[in-house]
């Protein structure tokens, strides 16, 4: 029945990213009619720094000093909705993860290991805005979002007695599907699942073109495919974000 078992997964898959693609398509298109329709509404070409962690406790606690430095870039819809509130959906490609570290490069014993993926993410904020001059509106938003794994590599470096030693290799993503959030396939150790969600908050100005903000995402679902303990359980994503973006 293994063959069997294989066919099923590969259609399941396959499934799962046409799906991901209407719906990438789908917002959009969404995005674009809304401009088109409205002259309130716009899309907002946005890229910036991120700074990631993954909690380690049930407590939320992570450890701020082994956060990982990535990176985002994409687009948002600036959809006008009241004179102070807009729905702003978007897609981004947003680096996760997070860095754990012992000794300095220099020591003769050292290890670094960092894990990246990265996602495409799509979020749904509702945005609040309150004009503080002519030209500008400070925002405040939040909202969730949804996001699929699509690559990214474990990178272990070090030295053990001044000898050297690094292995890079690609993550290995479980074939999970979203509509059944506890049934994984492909799950096992070292397997990140595919699917994450969680909810966003962000903040900052806006002027006729540019736009500066902060956002602080809050993953909700476990990383470890196929994992059922206490430990592992805690594992979920924590991203700060930095941008810059300008209104088309």
């Amino acid at each position: 029945m293994a063959w069997f078992y294989t066919i099923c997964s590969k259609i399941s898959e396959t499934i799962m990213k046409k799906a991901l693609l209407m719906l990438i398509c789908g917002s959009a298109m969404l995005i674009a009619s809304a401009q088109k329709s409205d002259p309130k509404s716009s899309v907002i070409i946005k890229a910036g720094l991120n700074s990631a962690n993954i909690t380690t406790t049930d407590d939320g606690r992570v450890d701020d000093a082994k956060s990982l430095k990535s990176f985002h870039v994409g687009f948002v819809g600036d959809l006008y909705i009241a004179k102070i509130l807009s729905f702003q959906p978007g897609l981004l490609l947003t680096g996760k993860g997070s860095k754990v570290e012992a000794g300095q490069s220099s020591d003769a014993n050292y290890y670094k290991a960092t894990t990246n993926p990265m996602y495409l993410e799509i979020p749904a904020n509702l945005v609040l805005k309150f004009p503080i001059a002519a030209n500008a509106k400070i925002y405040a938003g939040a909202g969730p979002y949804l996001a699929i794994g699509i690559a990214g590599k474990n990178k272990v470096e070090g030295k053990v007695g001044g000898v050297g030693f690094e292995s890079k290799e690609n993550i290995e993503w479980s074939n999970d599907d979203p509509t059944t959030l506890n049934f994984e396939e492909g799950a096992g150790f070292g397997i990140l699942r595919r699917f994450d969600y969680g909810v966003n908050a962000l903040a900052g100005v806006e002027f006729d073109k540019l736009v500066i903000g902060a956002g602080y995402g809050l993953g909700l679902a476990k990383l470890q495919s196929g994992s059922d303990n206490g430990s592992n359980d805690n594992n979920k994503h924590r991203v700060w974000s930095f941008s810059l973006g300008y209104r088309l």
